[in-house]
Parts: structure tokens; C-alpha cells; sequence
């Protein structure tokens, strides 16, 4: 995308008002795991399925040495604290003492399509605004809006989640495309998840699906309250799981 697509708005404002939406949405969900496209039949079941408490806290173990990861999010329906239709971009601890990320971001805004670009590296914010050049931020702004840290750090992270879930319970495996993966659903309490994302006012029910062969997870899907007394979900994807990224300043 060369530039912002939409109502023609200054960058600081467009970013002051897509901070509550879209990047709360990563850090919710991507906080809160991963998805991909799964068969529509599960396989397996009954005894033989893994205990879904033992699943999430090898899977926890496993997941705090995640360095890097793509990710691609997807908002289904409406969910008034998120404008955003879709997200996606790499993470990576490298890059700066929060480390890094760049991707793009689709959002509704002001009942309109807007379309973007950011990059986040060596603790500072670029984004692409109207004029369709990057524009740079103060650290401080980077620190409020975006801290992939906070994603894939051991300890307040994806992994903290995973090993948070209350009640897991295995439904089944699944093919995750293409991964023989096992589905874990269970619920996270909002002090967990606000720990993420600030405004978080009720506990929340998640399925997450794991590797068969490592535990990494693949994905996640979160039910959250949507408009008119409609349920949304938040779908995410997490693959590229330790490859290669390399952020730079635009």
C-alpha cells in the first residue's frame, strides 16, 4: 500500500484513534495466541486425547523462547472497541530495547475505509500517513501505542497467557493448514488479558491450537462481546515461527 487510504486526517490523529482499535486488537489476540484455517472435522477424540492442562503448560514452556513471528489478524463482525478488519505484519525481540515490528492495517474509521503502514524499530515509530511518506515518532508515543516486547516477552506475553487459561480442556486435533494440531478451549480472566490490553472488562472464552509435534501455537480464536448483543471473534495468525526478520527504519 503507498499510503493511507481514507478521511484526510493529520498522521498524529489517524494514529491517536487507530491506536485504541488495531493495536489493541494484535496485542489482545496476539497476546491471547494465534489462527490459521483449520478443517471444518476435527479428528480424534475421547480417551486418547492429551490432557489439555498438560497441553498449555508444555506449550507455555515452549512459547517463551519464541524470538520472532508473522502475524495476520482478523476481526469477525463488530466489536465497537475495534475498528479495525484487519492486521498483519512481523515481530520480532531484535531490533531496539522493545524490539521490533512493521506491517499494514485496515481499519473503518469515521464510517470509512482507511488503509495504512507502520514500522517500529530501535524504540521508535515510523507510519505512513496521507501524503504517503513515512512519518517519525518519539519514543514515547511508540512506547504508549505498540510494545512487541509486551507480545513475546516470557513473562508477561503469549506465554503468560497460554499457561493462564482456566479449566483447558482438549476437544480434539484438527489440521491446521496443513499441521496436525490439537484445539484447547478455555476461558482467560480479564486481569490477564488487561495485562495486554488496557480496557479489557470481562473474562473471555479461547480455543488455541497447538503443534502435534512441538506444542507452538498456531493458532487462536477469542470470543469477545460484539454490537447489538452479537457475538465477535478475533481470528490471528501466528506462523514463520523463529524465521529470519530484519526491521529497519524506513
Amino acid at each position: 500500500m503507498d499510503n493511507f487510504r481514507g478521511p484526510q486526517l493529520d498522521p498524529p490523529t489517524i494514529w491517536a484513534m487507530v491506536k485504541r482499535g488495531w493495536v489493541g486488537a494484535v496485542l489482545a489476540v496476539v497476546g491471547l495466541l494465534v489462527t490459521g484455517c483449520t478443517s471444518e472435522e476435527p479428528t480424534g477424540g475421547g480417551g486418547d486425547l492429551p490432557d489439555g492442562a498438560a497441553l498449555v503448560r508444555e506449550s507455555a514452556e515452549v512459547t517463551k523462547g519464541i524470538k520472532s513471528a508473522h502475524f495476520s489478524l482478523k476481526v469477525n463482525g463488530s466489536v465497537s472497541a475495534i475498528p479495525v478488519q484487519n492486521a498483519e505484519g512481523d515481530l520480532t525481540r531484535e531490533g531496539g530495547p522493545s524490539g521490533a515490528a512493521k506491517g499494514t492495517v485496515k481499519l473503518t474509521l469515521l464510517g470509512q475505509l482507511i488503509e495504512g503502514e507502520f514500522v517500529l524499530v530501535d524504540d521508535s515509530l515510523y507510519i505512513k500517513g496521507p501524503t504517503g511518506g513515512f512519518q517519525k515518532y518519539p519514543a514515547s508515543l511508540s512506547s504508549n501505542i505498540y510494545d512487541p516486547s509486551a507480545i513475546l516477552d516470557p513473562d508477561k506475553g503469549i506465554a503468560n497467557v497460554l499457561g493462564k487459561i482456566q479449566n483447558p480442556r482438549t476437544d480434539g486435533k484438527e489440521s491446521v493448514e496443513g499441521t496436525s494440531a490439537y484445539k484447547v478451549s478455555g476461558k482467560v480472566t480479564k486481569d490477564v488479558a488487561s495485562a495486554l490490553v488496557p480496557g479489557v472488562n470481562s473474562d473471555v472464552d479461547i480455543s488455541v491450537w497447538l503443534r502435534e509435534d512441538n506444542k507452538q501455537p498456531v493458532k487462536a480464536s477469542v470470543k469477545l462481546p460484539g454490537g447489538e448483543g452479537q457475538t465477535a471473534s478475533v481470528d490471528l495468525t501466528l506462523s514463520d515461527v523463529d524465521k529470519p526478520v530484519t526491521i529497519t527504519a524506513p
